[in-house]
């Protein structure tokens, strides 16, 4: 039994370091190929030596590109949609498990059927409704017929126009419908004991006091946890910012870098520039991640149970 536990070990860690490698691998291949020289990189290719023109090639990239901006852009769309979504998942879940709800089934499975239908699959529609935020009313009025008697009493129908694109509310709108957050609060709070609520209710507090004085503090690493995959998710997002944002002054920094691969053919793109520029790009999310990944790891675990 020992030594079979022994090799069994022993092929757990080679698969282990075969891991290691492949993930960090690339990071490293990244992070060599940035330090070098644009007339390196023509003459070798990428390099797997580490040079000496990183912070070269990292100032390049902020005074000649628009990625500077394009991270601030991340920023607010990738901070306001995690926020969001913690705030609007914790509510949702919170009404469905605590509060008589007849239909509370039913929402539930809609909720549940955004993680099915991601915004990747709906781009088109998402769009369509961000160009004109008005078009379901506008829909609506002409299903109905309320625009045929509009019309007739005011001589001309209703058609109202409001366009979000291009806007930092457009780009973090349709990031926040997604369902998982109500699904991670919802499991973590079947897990508390039933009577908390009534006890609570029998202490004198209510619905209000009994959300943010007990539920919130219980529940700040689902929260923690929610908060960083959703920051994630909003910073590495692509073909939403890509879609909904027509300037570079408003594009995201992962559109960003792939904006600055020229467009020309026969033109060989400076790689050193654009490696430095995804591990600008990369310092935050890492970062985020090496600060919260105590909380990450605990909510992760509490919701499961």
């Amino acid at each position: 039994m020992v030594e079979n536990a022994r090799s069994i070990n022993i092929a757990a860690g080679i698969l282990l370091a075969i891991g290691i490698l492949y993930i960090v691998g690339p990071l490293y291949l990244t992070l060599s190929t940035a330090s070098q020289s644009y007339e390196y990189m023509l003459q070798n290719g990428l390099a797997w030596v580490p040079g000496t023109e990183l912070f070269a090639n990292m100032g390049k990239v902020i005074n000649d590109t628009r990625i500077p901006i394009q991270m601030l852009n991340s920023m607010i769309v990738a901070f306001s949609n995690a926020l969001a979504t913690c705030a609007l998942s914790f509510l949702s879940a919170y009404a469905i498990v605590y509060f008589r709800i007849r239909w509370a089934g039913v929402v539930f499975a809609l909720i549940l059927a955004t993680i099915m239908l991601p915004l990747d699959i709906r781009v088109i529609t998402t769009y369509q409704v961000a160009s004109n935020i008005f078009s379901p009313l506008n829909a609506v009025l002409d299903v109905t017929g309320l625009n045929d008697l509009i019309a007739g009493a005011f001589g001309a129908p209703v058609h109202l126009e409001l366009s979000v694109l291009n806007t930092h509310f457009g780009l973090i709108a349709p990031l926040v419908a997604h369902g998982t957050g109500t699904f991670l609060f919802r499991q973590f709070f079947m897990t508390l004991p039933k009577d908390l609520f009534k006890a609570a209710r029998m202490d004198g507090a209510g619905p209000i006091r009994f959300l943010f004085d007990i539920l919130l503090p219980l529940a700040r690493p689902s929260v923690a946890s929610l908060f960083v995959l959703t920051f994630l998710s909003g910073w590495t997002q692509y073909l939403w910012p890509l879609v909904g944002a027509s300037t570079p002054d408003m594009q995201t920094a992962v559109v960003g870098l792939a904006r600055l691969v020229p467009d020309a053919d026969g033109q060989v793109p400076d790689f050193p520039m654009i490696m430095a520029g995804a591990v600008l790009v990369s310092l935050v999310p890492l970062t985020m991640i090496a600060l919260l990944q105590r909380f990450l790891v605990q909510g992760l675990v509490l919701s499961e149970k």
